[in-house]
């Protein structure tokens, strides 16, 4: 039987998949006419769980099965589930390179030598980071062991230390962002990125993390201008404007969503990144209920 602070710790990080997932989905959906997203926001008419997820979701449904399997990370049985999930459904939207890797897995490849050699030294793309939440929040309780634990979850597939960097400052914000829960959305926010600064290795993603932080008083489209808004598809380009749209969103999921949309990009992987953070913050309840209705139902 699991412990009370096992129990605890899936607990949370079952919300942040949850937010995870339900901005995957809403981002995705959006992604052709993000211009127009608050108009088209409203998904009440929709049947319940017709709106499918991408590989966003896929890969962190993977990590949380992990943590409920070994409480922890194990780079071997992590790549297991990746590759085992891929391929069951591979049409979720994986890109070019994660398909070679996620196939090379499943031919018995070890995902060290591929995922290292992948791009010639690694992949610094953004999907280590986009489903990386739930980790942090499950480590509510135990910041420190946070870059450690994110850094076996990116490796198996973005060997590169820009990857592995944006993955830490995701896992961070979610781990604070969960300890968080309760106080004030501000004093949530510079609790975050206190963290985010302390924890992540030097790399551009911290270059521009900085950056963002220093961004107050500022409309979104401005900082996404400023550090980008995940279209070169690179966790430098991805995790600082997710991290500070989610800081600024704290209070609403539906706003923090809304807003990430509206700077187009990556869409999917923007939201699923900020979602994650959020809905450990806030909790499911503050989802939407017509979105959290019309998103499929996570298959755990």
């Amino acid at each position: 039987m699991d412990s009370p602070n096992t129990t605890t710790r899936l607990a949370r990080a079952r919300e942040s998949l949850e937010g995870l997932s339900v901005g995957d989905a809403i981002g995705e959906s959006l992604s052709y006419q993000y211009y127009r997203c608050r108009e088209l926001s409203d998904f009440s008419a929709f049947r319940p769980g017709t709106l499918r997820f991408t590989d966003d979701t896929e890969m962190a449904l993977a990590i949380f099965e992990t943590l409920q399997r070994l409480g922890g990370i194990d780079e071997e049985v992590l790549a297991w589930a990746y590759s085992t999930r891929y391929r069951k459904d591979p049409d979720r939207g994986y890109g070019k390179m994660a398909r070679h890797i996620l196939d090379e897995i499943c031919n018995g490849t070890p995902w060290s030598g591929v995922s290292r050699n992948a791009f010639g030294g690694g992949s610094f793309g953004n999907g280590a980071a986009m489903r990386v939440a739930p980790l942090g929040a499950y480590l509510f309780d135990d910041l420190p062991a946070v870059p450690a634990l994110a850094t076996k979850s990116a490796q198996v597939t973005h060997f590169h230390p820009e990857g592995i960097a944006g993955a830490i400052a995701v896992a961070v914000a979610a781990a604070v962002a969960s300890s968080q829960k309760g106080k004030p959305p501000a004093e949530a926010a510079t609790a975050i990125w206190e963290a985010v600064l302390d924890y992540t290795p030097e790399s551009k993603v911290r270059i521009r993390l900085a950056m963002s932080h220093g961004f107050a008083d500022v409309e979104a489209r401005e900082v996404a201008r400023e550090v980008g808004n995940g279209s070169e598809i690179s966790a430098q380009d991805t995790v600082p404007f997710c991290i500070w749209s989610a800081c600024q969103g704290l209070g609403c999921y539906q706003e923090a969503i809304l807003s990430t949309i509206e700077v187009g990009g990556d869409c999917d992987t923007n939201c699923a990144i900020v979602g994650g953070i959020v809905s450990a913050y806030s909790g499911v309840d503050t989802i939407p209920i017509d979105w959290h209705a019309a998103r499929e139902q996570l298959p755990i």
